[in-house]
């Protein structure tokens, strides 16, 4: 099985044949080419399974958190019952989020006030994977400005780097969430450093842990996330300099598969399911890394 995106698609090899999955104005309708050339509505060939059936399935079951397991607000309906049946059942599993916004253990607590009784130990982040991507590139101890909330900036500093202000000459830009700091006036002030370290002719570490551009909010509600201030950044990157186009951020989360390799390491199985409410990141993420993907239709 594989996947990848074009435009508003993605296409994905499914039992052998050629899958569309096209994203319309608030849903994705997935479709097939027939013999005779025609195309047509594909659930007939997507196998539906049952909670039930996963549990009894796979060793191991890896859960999205915002639009499958929690919106900002609370717990989304029949999420405290699947965690309790998990943890009553000893059954193995971790959530995989593209939260860098929080610690694990911030995470969990979160959790808890939600009624989702998740510990630590099974929350993996890609707020985590800045320490692999640090030692990668041997950044302990350099400068790194960092956009977010307090537990966003620990994460830089549990990798190794050295948290400085944002005015401050920096090495390295961490992008760890969209709240936590001014805005407008961040934006800028980073903008303004990366201009002046480019136009020295010094280099910049860009790393965004979440690639995510929008994100669930209560009331069928969305927000803008990190990725889309990545984005914003690139592009005014590539404005000033066209002739660099590797002036782009590192991005860790999912669909990439650094997050999916942490869970390898820690289940010790590929016996494992991804559940996942968005094609783009947790379906197109576990499938390209080998694994099987549920799509639930919360996102």
């Amino acid at each position: 099985m594989s996947e990848f995106s074009v435009d508003n698609a993605i296409r994905l090899n499914v039992f052998g044949r050629q899958v569309l999955a096209v994203k319309s104005e608030d849903d994705w309708q997935l479709f097939y080419s027939s013999a005779d050339g025609k195309r047509r509505p594909a659930d007939d060939l997507i196998n539906k399974i049952t909670i039930e059936k996963m549990i009894t399935k796979y060793s191991v079951l890896l859960l999205d958190a915002y639009g499958v397991l929690v919106h900002s607000s609370g717990a989304l309906p029949g999420a405290a019952r699947l965690i309790d049946t998990l943890n009553r059942t000893k059954k193995p599993f971790y959530i995989l989020t593209n939260d860098a916004s929080k610690l694990p253990a911030t995470s969990s607590k979160l959790f808890q006030s939600f009624g989702l009784a998740v510990a630590p130990d099974q929350i993996i982040t890609s707020g985590s994977l800045l320490v692999d991507y640090f030692a990668a590139h041997h950044l302990e101890d350099t400068p790194c400005a960092v956009l977010g909330p307090k537990d966003s900036a620990r994460y830089v500093e549990l990798a190794g780097g050295r948290v400085v202000l944002a005015r401050d000459p920096f090495e390295v830009l961490v992008i760890g969430d969209e709240s936590g700091y001014p805005f407008l006036e961040t934006v800028d002030t980073v903008l303004s450093g990366l201009f002046k370290k480019f136009n020295s002719g010094a280099n910049v570490h860009l790393v965004l842990p979440n690639p995510d551009l929008i994100y669930p909010k209560a009331d069928h509600g969305f927000g803008i996330a990190s990725g889309s201030i990545a984005l914003i950044l690139e592009a005014a990157l590539q404005r000033r300099y066209p002739a660099r186009p590797e002036l782009k951020f590192a991005r860790l989360g999912k669909p990439h598969a650094a997050i999916f390799s942490e869970a390898l390491e820690r289940s010790g199985t590929r016996d494992m399911v991804m559940i996942g409410d968005q094609l783009e990141t947790d379906i197109r993420g576990a499938v390209e890394f080998g694994l099987d993907a549920v799509l639930v239709g919360t996102g």
